[in-house]
């Protein structure tokens, strides 16, 4: 879990607290995140009693059994007091002027600190009859001279400016400017003030992963260094064309494209690899969500030592598919998602059934470790609902529903546990146009300088619905990361609204069709022989032309999606229905297998197993899932047959008592809310009743009955895709926990409702 301390102020005794009842659930660990003040701050970020507290809270997870990781600044995007002037984020910024036809003399000044005048054009043309082209104007000795011309004339002035952009949610004492992503000396200038702060006070034997949260630094498109670099890496001088960022023409496309691939490699370069040798000379390794801005590409995690993303949604491509991909790609066989951010909005009203239809969208994408997002530090003796996080629901143990955590902990432990083994199934790779998204972004084309969103409204969200729909599953793929990637690995290759392909791509296209592979062309111009065309509507019949289907579905739902590791001989899949209706069908694996095994991650027992010759059936309840395991022999565990089973109602009568008030008898269905004096309670009541099974010989199950389907709430899309909720309300609300003659058996929380 993501651990907020806000202010920060944090008292040991709440520490342990907090700490012992998340082990007690069954939580892995925690990521700690230093945010905003709820109350007036008892200690400062940085200061020596805030490392003894995070020393103490280390010491602690440890004696637990909990993992520790630490967050390395406060609040996102990385920055602070120690940020000066010439290491905070910067921006271009562009004014145009009218001017007549006579010889102009102007003064070089600067209207606020840190702003410089790079570089200025002239061109003939007006504000409302724009210049096609300019020529740069000399700027020396603090002046701008432009000689006589003809009129009308526009001259462009291009400025370095910074962004202003503070650190947001920061804690007291962290406030300041935003760091220069591009700088390596702005992140070296972070890292001794704050990571060495933290690491010389929590030693690495305590610390699991140091962590790089969202990045967020809006608009940061210059670097002093950027020239230089720019030339050096690209072979010319771009100022004598940096014009053309906000001025069409025929050099405009390359240099664009030029212009964001070379921020692109100097964020690589200067912020995430600096970030990575820092961490491994201090002992421990950095994990980073890396898309946003800078503009960070699929291959840029590859500097990293762990990757994560974040947003749910299957069936399109979230930043978790990003980060997925590139473990995939450069071989991480951990890969993380911070999961749950604003499930079912606002706090406290997320169930345990919305946190487990979410982490299956998380799984589905690749991801096989969940950082809940998340658990907000609160007193004990904090007033009202206590402290809570603005952007996320309150996943702590002041829910209701909390003794059903250590089942639900328990289930996604196992499956991502699960999905670490072997190595993950993939046939197709979906190519990311990484040089059409650098010619088309930034502010000044009505873009962004977020590589992974660029793509994300580039490529249809037909393409990837298609190929999950089609019975595969994809990596996204980048320019960079063919260099490690076998041409033969993908059997089918989508270029999908590209118009440029780099030579080198091309070329291990062209080994891709050698090795038997397929290249299909969506919605591209790109001239390259031997590709095939498809349109996002035909994609479907166009895959399974190409390839067999990884799991054959029939019927196929568009809701059941699978996520498929291969364990040497052993294919295993994790099979999930994301809809809110139970689904019947029959799954064939593509490969030759003989026999099966279902294994149930809530029980973690093996609860069904055969030949698998003829096809499995299956019965998936909403958001349930299952696993499957394939071999090549006949399993030696067959099911049992199962009899004839009885059925009887628990028709009473039932008493219920809410807390420390005496039972009374009620009548069942029984809402809470309908009765008086009840309509906003939140918290528990027991229902009682007897019925005699001593006729019954083996085991018995109590039904709570189906789940009545309802939509929910509309929601926006955003960054992480719009607020996860359920679309069903279940018969018991959120949790029954059912005890038999005292003993515990069990928590229906989830469909089937059944114990």
């Amino acid at each position: 879990m993501r651990w907020w301390w806000f202010g920060p102020s944090v008292t040991r005794p709440d520490l342990e607290r907090q700490l012992t009842r998340m082990a007690d659930a069954g939580l892995g660990g925690v990521e700690v995140a230093y945010v905003y003040p709820l109350a007036p701050a008892t200690t400062d970020f940085g200061s020596d009693p805030f490392l003894a507290h995070l020393r103490f809270a280390a010491e602690r997870a440890r004696d637990l059994g909990l993992r520790f990781s630490l967050t390395l600044g406060s609040g996102w995007s990385f920055g602070g007091p120690h940020i000066t002037i010439d290491l905070a984020a910067q921006q271009l910024h562009w004014e145009r002027r009218e001017i007549g036809p006579g010889r102009l003399e102007v003064p070089v000044v600067s209207s606020w600190p840190g702003d410089e005048l790079l570089v200025a054009y002239v061109g003939a043309g007006s504000l409302q009859e724009p210049a096609a082209s300019y020529e740069r104007v000399p700027i020396a000795d603090g002046r701008l001279t432009i000689e006589a011309g003809t009129a009308p004339r526009t001259v462009l002035l291009g400025y370095a400016r910074l962004t202003g952009q503070q650190v947001k949610r920061a804690a007291v004492g962290a406030e300041g400017p935003v760091l220069d992503h591009y700088a390596a000396a702005a992140t070296r200038a972070h890292l001794h003030a704050v990571g060495d702060r933290m690491l010389d006070a929590v030693p690495a034997e305590l610390v699991d992963s140091v962590f790089c949260d969202s990045l967020e630094v809006y608009g940061a498109d210059w670097t002093p260094r950027l020239p230089e670099e720019f030339a050096r890496r690209r072979g010319y001088d771009m100022l004598p064309l940096l014009y053309r960022l906000v001025v069409d023409g025929p050099d405009a496309t390359r240099l664009r494209a030029d212009y964001h691939r070379t921020l692109a490699e100097l964020y690589e370069e200067n912020f995430v690899a600096v970030c990575q040798r820092w961490a491994a000379a201090r002992g421990v390794s950095f994990r980073i969500q890396g898309y946003g801005t800078p503009p960070a590409t699929v291959s840029s995690y590859r500097f990293a030592d762990r990757f994560e993303g974040e947003g749910w949604g299957w069936l399109r491509i979230p930043p978790t598919r990003w980060a997925s991909s590139a473990a995939h790609l450069y071989g991480r066989s951990v890969v993380s998602a911070e999961a749950w951010t604003w499930v079912h909005s606002p706090s406290f009203r997320a169930t345990p059934l919305d946190v487990k239809g979410e982490a299956h969208e998380h799984l589905l994408n690749g991801i096989n470790e969940l950082i809940g997002h998340g658990w907000p530090y609160s007193p004990a003796d904090a007033p009202g609902l206590g402290w809570f996080f603005y952007a996320a629901g309150a996943l702590d143990d002041r829910n209701p529903w909390w003794p059903a955590m250590p089942q639900l902990a328990g289930y996604l432990s196992r499956l991502c546990w699960l999905l670490r083994q072997g190595e993950p199934v993939a046939d197709v790779a979906l190519y990311v146009p990484n040089d059409d998204l650098f010619a088309t972004m930034g502010r000044a084309q009505g873009g962004s300088l977020d590589t992974w969103r660029e793509a994300h409204r580039r490529i249809p969200s037909e393409v990837p619905a298609a190929i999950r729909r089609a019975g595969l599953d994809y990596d996204l793929i980048d320019d960079e990361a063919l260099e490690v990637t076998e041409a033969a690995r993908y059997r089918v290759v989508i270029v999908a609204t590209a118009t440029r392909i780099p030579p080198a791509t091309a070329d291990w296209l062209d080994r891709v069709r050698a090795s038997g592979g397929a290249v299909l062309a969506v919605d591209s111009s790109a001239d390259l022989p031997g590709m095939r065309e498809a349109t996002p509507e035909g994609l479907v019949p166009a895959l399974t032309a190409a390839l067999t289907p990884d799991l054959q579905m029939s019927p196929s739902w568009p809701e059941i999606g699978f996520v498929h590791r291969r364990c040497g001989d052993v294919e295993v899949f994790f099979v999930a229905n994301t809809g809110s209706w139970s689904r019947s069908f029959e799954v064939v694996g593509r490969t030759g297998v003989a026999g099966y095994e279902q294994w149930d991650p809530v029980s973690g027992q093996v609860v069904r197993a055969g030949a698998a010759t003829d096809g499995i059936g299956l019965v998936l309840h909403p958001y349930e899932a299952t696993v499957l395991v394939l071999t090549g022999a006949p399993s030696e565990r067959l099911s049992r047959p199962v009899g004839p089973q009885r059925t009887r109602p628990l028709s009473g009568p039932w008493q219920v008592a809410y807390g420390d008030e005496p039972a009374q008898p009620v009548d069942l269905p029984h809402i809470w809310e309908e009765q008086p004096g009840r309509e906003h309670y939140s918290g528990a009541a027991t229902y009682t009743t007897s019925i005699d099974v001593g006729d019954v010989d083996g085991a018995v199950s109590i039904d709570f009955g189906s789940c009545d389907v309802q939509e929910p709430a509309s929601r926006e899309d955003g960054l992480v895709g719009p607020s996860y909720q359920v679309a069903v309300r279940g018969p018991v609300g959120e949790v029954a926990q059912v005890r038999v003659n005292g003993i515990d058996c069990g928590f229906a929380w989830a469909p089937p409702y059944r114990v």
